[in-house]
């Protein structure tokens, strides 16, 4: 079997190929390089991850390809994000980024050549009544399902989660046994510009700065100022510039440019028990295709090692969730994840309206 495995010159990828060559298979390496050399801003410092990379592919007689799709990554997830963003949305690029540039670009480009393409996410997939499901990991905490949640059938058919059905802690120990180089790495903060640029300095780049008032949700009160709406999202907590808080921020108002906070850790206003997701994507099939019926779930709204449990239904305007308790940041734009009851399948997606 021809295996196209993906390496970011982390541990987890590194042990993915520790696996795959003691399973007797010869895997060909790739790097995917999305930063630009030539902006400052932008750059994303690959020479250390490549250099990471070159010594596995050394040590394991592999041949290591670097493939450079950062126009894609910046005509693609990084047009995506600014768009939600200007639109007062949350987006999510890591979601984005695997399904249009890692399992999407690189499929059509190299992928397609390979009978696999094996990663280094923790994540795993089950096979039941001939179709293939993606399914969460071991770890808790590491389960990238839901940064993998926009896929689509062909994707997850193709993919190996070697690490899946490891813990972490597993994971390092293995490649401290095997002597890799990147055993005692740590782990990458998301991907390139949320892990090694300052988000909000991004954001600047492409929207500037517009003062406005931050508002007293109760009280209609101005207690402070604003650079610009799209610098804060539903939910957060830090960043206001606010003294006697906690504050939080419940909602903006994208035309006039204000951001609306409320105070206190108990901040009713900050809570809800229900949202709608629009252009719900299946990952697999529907399970509930001609079910009208509420039907026990699990989800996420952000990325946590936490399965909430919940209802969900179709209407008209969309997949439904109501949760079992109160969540804190309901965040249009973010995407809810849906599993099934015992948080085992990751069925599919929608974003929040």
């Amino acid at each position: 079997m021809e295996i196209a495995s993906l390496l970011s010159g982390g541990v987890d990828s590194s042990v993915v190929v520790h696996m795959l060559k003691e399973a007797g298979y010869n895997p060909t390496l790739f790097y995917i390089k999305i930063g630009m050399d030539d902006d400052e801003l932008l750059h994303c410092t690959s020479e250390e991850d490549i250099e990471m990379s070159s010594l596995i592919a050394r040590k394991y007689g592999c041949k290591l390809e670097v493939i450079d799709l950062h126009k894609d990554y910046w005509d693609n997830v990084v047009d995506y994000t600014i768009k939600k963003v200007k639109l007062g949305l949350t987006p999510n690029p890591d979601v984005m980024c695997n399904k249009l540039i890692k399992f999407g670009v690189f499929e059509s480009r190299v992928g397609k050549d390979f009978d696999k393409t094996a990663t280094g996410h923790y994540a795993t997939t089950i096979e039941q009544d001939n179709k293939i499901y993606l399914g969460t990991a071991l770890d808790p905490v590491k389960d990238q399902t839901d940064f993998l949640a926009q896929i689509n059938y062909l994707q997850v058919s193709k993919l190996m989660f070697p690490i899946g059905n490891l813990m972490k802690n597993d994971v390092r120990i293995i490649a401290d046994k095997a002597g890799l180089p990147s055993a005692k790495r740590q782990d990458s903060q998301g991907i390139c510009f949320l892990g090694k640029v300052n988000y909000n300095d991004f954001i600047r780049r492409y929207l500037g700065e517009k003062e406005g008032p931050i508002v007293e949700l109760e009280t209609g009160k101005i207690i402070g100022k604003h650079k610009g709406y799209w610098f804060h999202t539903v939910g957060q907590r830090k960043g206001l510039g606010l003294s006697g808080g906690p504050w939080y921020v419940i909602r903006k108002n994208v035309e006039a440019n204000i951001v609306w906070a409320s105070k206190g850790i108990e901040a009713i206003a900050q809570y809800g028990n229900e949202f709608t997701m629009n252009d719900f994507h299946f990952i697999t099939e529907n399970p509930w295709t001609g079910n009208d019926k509420e039907t026990d779930i699990t989800f996420k709204i952000r990325h946590t090692p936490e399965f909430t449990k919940g209802k969900i239904v179709n209407t008209n305007e969309g997949f439904h969730i109501f949760s079992s308790e109160k969540l804190q940041g309901i965040a249009p734009g973010q995407f809810g994840v849906v599993y099934d009851a015992e948080a085992k399948i990751c069925i599919g997606s929608g974003e929040i309206k």
